[in-house]
């Protein structure tokens, strides 16, 4: 039998689906059994990030993360202890977030675009799940993410995705794909695979 707390990992490029994808297996499983962890919330400051070549940050990159504090986080969740952390916003970056509790669980869906680069919290993760869409349609749905959500302007979110997301995205996120147990193809849907996750996950709960 699986340990508990059993660890799930959602993994995909920018605006693949990862985040619809959660949001709809949450919907499926019990909530008193379930935490959630976004690799969002480990961002390091504005002033803290690597600069391009033009002096932009760049934030696709596995080092704009506290990576050590989001190891830290998921192995207290395994012990079974509270994890409290700023909730981070995209375009309020250095304006401190609201304060989120992650209590333990049974089940532990964690989020992001690196679990898979970073190896020791790959090596944590006893479901690991990649979510695969065109880089065309990824594209498009970021470009209009970033205009309605984040308010960016046209030119900006064309330039973090030519310089800095699709540039992280082939080295960083793509070549781990191979690594996952499930490989959800999402370029207009993804209800088999949501279905298959959804019924592995309920079995997990079950059998604990």
């Amino acid at each position: 039998m699986q340990r508990i707390p059993y660890l799930l990992g959602i993994v995909g490029g920018s605006a693949s689906g990862k985040t619809s994808f959660l949001r709809d297996l949450c919907t499926r499983l019990p909530a008193d059994r379930c935490a959630v962890v976004s690799q969002d919330n480990y961002y390091r400051s504005l002033a803290e990030q690597e600069r391009d070549a033009v002096g932009q940050p760049n934030f696709d990159l596995p080092s704009a993360i506290h990576r050590q504090d989001f190891h830290d986080d998921l192995q207290k969740l395994l012990r079974r202890e509270t994890v409290v952390r700023a909730e981070y916003t995209f375009n309020q970056r250095d304006k401190p977030g609201r304060l989120i509790t992650i209590d333990p669980a049974d089940v532990i869906i964690v989020e992001g675009l690196f679990l898979f680069h970073y190896e020791e919290i790959r090596a944590l993760l006893d479901l690991r799940v990649f979510i695969d869409a065109r880089e065309e349609v990824c594209k498009r749905r970021r470009l209009e993410r970033d205009a309605t959500e984040r308010g960016y302007p046209p030119e900006h979110a064309e330039y973090q995705w030519e310089n800095h997301v699709l540039p992280a995205y082939r080295k960083f996120i793509l070549p781990y794909r191979d690594e996952a147990h499930v490989i959800i193809t999402n370029h207009g849907g993804y209800e088999k695979g949501l279905e298959v996750v959804t019924h592995h996950v309920l079995a997990r709960i079950t059998a604990s």
